[in-house]
């Protein structure tokens, strides 16, 4: 990116990189402040390496696009050869935005199929079950100790994770509450 950008004459102002979030979620912390630096006027190129890393949804593509156009911000994504400053790359950004769209609605409806059909062949979907042992033991220690959750599942051996002895011992715990 700091070769493209020095080739095109572009100087690098900041660097907004969400690391392991979504590109499905709009309202990531970088991307965030990257709209607010655009909004205050301290961009006037935002360049990607590959614009479907920017947003994953053609409304949110062509929202950021508009808001770009109308503050006079150029887009520029590396990998697809696409500039907004020209007609022709606003088209190729629309056209191939919907096309990454298409591709994880296909990736989503695939895995969808795909959990109702191991269902339907009888396979547990989630969480694996506890054995009622384990959930006496904890339900058990919910109600005669004060142990936080954390404690609670190290006395057990990590057997459960926190999560689920949390929602064990909160239920244990607000039902002898509510009778006391």
């Amino acid at each position: 990116m700091h070769g493209y950008a020095a080739r095109a004459g572009l100087e690098i102002v900041g660097d907004y990189c969400d690391i392991a979030v979504s590109g499905h979620r709009e309202g990531r912390p970088r991307l965030n402040a990257l709209m607010a630096s655009v909004r205050n006027r301290e961009v006037d190129c935002v360049l990607v390496w590959k614009f479907d890393r920017f947003a994953r949804s053609t409304r949110h593509l062509l929202i950021a696009l508009e808001e770009f156009d109308h503050l006079g911000v150029r887009f520029i994504s590396v990998q697809d050869q696409i500039d907004t400053a020209s007609p022709i790359g606003r088209a190729m950004f629309t056209i191939i935005g919907a096309m990454a769209e298409l591709e994880s609605s296909l990736i989503s409806e695939r895995v969808t199929a795909g959990m109702k059909a191991a269902a339907a062949r009888g396979k547990h979907l989630g969480r694996p079950r506890l054995s009622l042992r384990l959930v006496d033991e904890i339900e058990v220690l919910a109600a005669s100790t004060n142990l936080s959750i954390r404690k609670i599942q190290e006395k057990i051996g990590g057997q459960a994770s926190r999560g689920r002895v949390g929602e064990i011992v909160k239920r244990i715990r607000s039902a002898k509450a509510s009778t006391v």
